[in-house]
C-alpha cells in the first residue's frame, strides 16, 4: 500500500509548497476567491480543448488551460483599481461564475461531459503519475525562482502597491505565473483541492503569526499534516481521495482556530515582511 500512496503524497506535497506561498499573497489582498476563478478560467480551457476532440492531460490540453489563464491574468490586473466602487472580489466572483457556466455547459456537449466535470471537481491524484509529477515540479520550480528573484517586487505589489511603479503591468506578470501553477495544479488535485491547499493553511498561519516568514512555514506545516493524514485515511478506509483531503484540511483549520486562544496566541493585524522593512 505504501507505494501507491507514495506518488499522491508527492504531488500533493509539490502543489502545497507553492500554493501556501500564493495564498499568504491571496490573503493578503483579500482577494479570496481568485484562485477558484482561475481554476475554473483553466478548467474551462481544457473543456474547450476537449470539445475539439483534444484529449485531456495532454500537452496541447494544457496548453489551452494556460492560455486562458493567461486571459484571466489579463483582466485581474486590469481592474485592480484601488478606488473603484466596485471591489476586484465582485469582478472575481463574476468571472467565476460564467466560467464555471460554461464549463457546465460545454461540457454537456461531450460524450464525457459528466466524467470530465467530476475530474475537474476532485481531480485525479491517487493515479497520478511520476513523469506528471517530474513536469510540474520543474514549472513549480522555475515559478518559484522567479518569484524569489522578484521577491521584493511581487512583496510590495501586495503588501505596498504604492510603490510599485506600472502596477498593472507587474500584477499581469504576477498572475501569468499564478496562472501556470493553477492550470498544472487543476489536471491533477482538481478545483477543490487546489482552492484549499492555497487558502486553508494560509489563513492558519496567519491565525498564529503576522510576519509572512514565519507564516509560510506554518502553512507548510499545517498543510504537511493535512496531506498525510488525509492520504493516509483516503488508503485505509478506501475513500475518495480529493474530497477526503479538503475535509482533513478543513479539521486542521477547525483545530487551528480552537487551539490559538488556549495558546494565548494574538498576533498583530498587521502583517510584516522582513524584506520590505529593509527597504527595496
Amino acid at each position: 500500500m505504501l507505494d501507491l500512496m507514495i506518488p499522491p503524497i508527492v504531488a500533493a506535497l509539490i502543489i502545497l509548497s507553492i500554493h501556501a506561498y500564493l495564498g499568504l499573497h491571496v490573503i493578503a489582498r483579500e482577494v479570496i476567491f481568485i484562485d477558484l476563478a482561475f481554476a475554473q478560467i483553466a478548467a474551462l480551457g481544457t473543456t474547450v480543448a476537449l470539445l475539439m476532440g483534444i484529449e485531456p492531460s495532454t500537452t496541447t490540453s494544457l496548453l489551452f488551460a494556460f492560455g486562458f489563464t493567461v486571459l484571466g491574468a489579463l483582466l485581474f490586473s486590469m481592474t485592480r483599481m484601488e478606488k473603484s466602487i466596485v471591489p476586484q472580489e465582485a469582478i472575481i466572483g463574476v468571472s467565476y461564475v460564467v466560467a464555471s457556466a460554461a464549463v457546465i455547459l460545454l461540457a454537456s456537449l461531450t460524450a464525457e461531459g459528466s466524467e470530465h466535470l467530476q475530474e475537474m471537481l476532485t481531480g485525479t491524484l491517487i493515479w497520478v503519475g511520476w513523469p506528471a509529477i517530474g513536469k510540474m515540479a520543474s514549472a513549480y520550480v522555475a515559478v518559484g525562482l522567479v518569484h524569489y528573484l522578484l521577491r521584493r517586487k511581487f512583496l510590495a505589489l501586495t503588501f505596498a502597491p504604492e510603490r510599485v511603479g506600472n502596477i498593472r503591468l507587474w500584477d499581469f506578470v504576477f498572475y501569468v505565473t499564478f496562472g501556470i501553477v493553477i492550470s498544472l495544479s487543476v489536471e491533477i488535485a482538481g478545483v477543490l483541492m487546489v482552492f484549499t491547499a492555497l487558502v486553508i493553511p494560509a489563513v492558519i498561519a496567519f491565525l498564529y503569526t503576522n510576519r509572512f516568514g514565519l507564516a509560510l512555514f506554518i502553512a507548510w506545516g499545517a498543510g504537511t499534516a493535512s496531506i498525510l493524514s488525509g492520504i493516509g485515511a483516503s488508503f485505509y478506509w478506501d475513500l475518495a481521495t480529493g474530497p477526503l483531503l479538503v475535509c482533513t484540511f478543513g479539521v486542521s483549520l477547525i483545530l487551528a482556530a480552537v487551539l490559538r486562544p488556549v495558546l494565548g496566541i494574538r498576533p498583530g493585524r498587521k502583517i510584516i515582511v522582513a524584506s520590505l522593512e529593509q527597504g527595496d
